[in-house]
């Protein structure tokens, strides 16, 4: 049965984003996602691609030209890197840390509050994928420090759309999606993709409607900043 709702992707090329895009599809959800490369060769028949590169602001312009006419249920910002492997302050150069946090943060944040307009009132939800490691409470070992300096930032900035979201009756997600098992949470990690992104898309649901901005996981614990 096809659902009602439609959503919008960015960053879906692999990993948690397409895991998404595949739930969504799963339950009938119409998905436009974007990837910076080639589309992935086990996407969904019925998902629209689009071409996009985060960090480029004509990019972004463009996207959201053409998707003017468009209203979303869901718009879920997902881009985003690890950073130096080695995550060392110390070590880390100035080019590797502008990657990371326009890639992370600033980004992520700039393309969000450009689409805000696209989320359907009263019941949309604009989501930003974050990490509990970017929480100063939930992160007392400044476990990847680098990494996480980027998701606490996001989480800053992502609180600063909270007015506009407000104003149009939308409600603000900052997601933690677990520990995963893609390329960047590697083998050990606890969680299936598509555990994750099964619970990530029930939490999408369970929070349409009731506006604020919340930092919460996959499984819906809220989660301390």
């Amino acid at each position: 049965m096809t659902s009602p709702f439609s959503a919008l992707i960015i960053g879906a090329s692999r990993g948690i984003g397409l895991g998404i895009v595949r739930q969504l599809s799963m339950q009938g959800w119409q998905v436009v996602a974007t990837c910076r490369g080639a589309v992935p060769a086990d996407s969904p028949a019925d998902t629209q691609w689009l071409k996009l590169d985060i960090n480029q602001q004509d990019e972004r312009i463009a996207l959201k030209e053409r998707l003017l006419s468009q209203q979303f249920d869901l718009i879920f910002i997902n881009a985003g890197v690890y950073g130096p492997a080695h995550q060392d302050v110390a070590q880390v150069n100035d080019d590797e840390i502008v990657e990371l946090f326009m890639t992370n943060t600033f980004s992520p944040v700039r393309c969000a509050a450009a689409l805000i307009p696209l989320v359907k009132p009263q019941t949309g939800v604009m989501a930003l994928m974050t990490s509990e490691l970017g929480s100063l409470n939930e992160n007392d070992a400044a476990t990847y420090p680098l990494y996480a300096a980027s998701k606490a930032a996001l989480n800053m900035l992502t609180r600063g759309l909270r007015d506009t979201t407000a104003q149009r009756e939308v409600t603000l997600l900052s997601v933690h999606p677990g520990w995963v098992q893609t390329d960047m949470g590697g083998a050990n990690a606890t969680l299936t993709v598509e555990q994750s992104c099964s619970g990530i898309v029930s939490q999408v649901l369970a929070w349409r409607g009731k506006g604020g901005h919340h930092f919460i996981d996959y499984a819906g614990n809220v989660l301390r900043w």
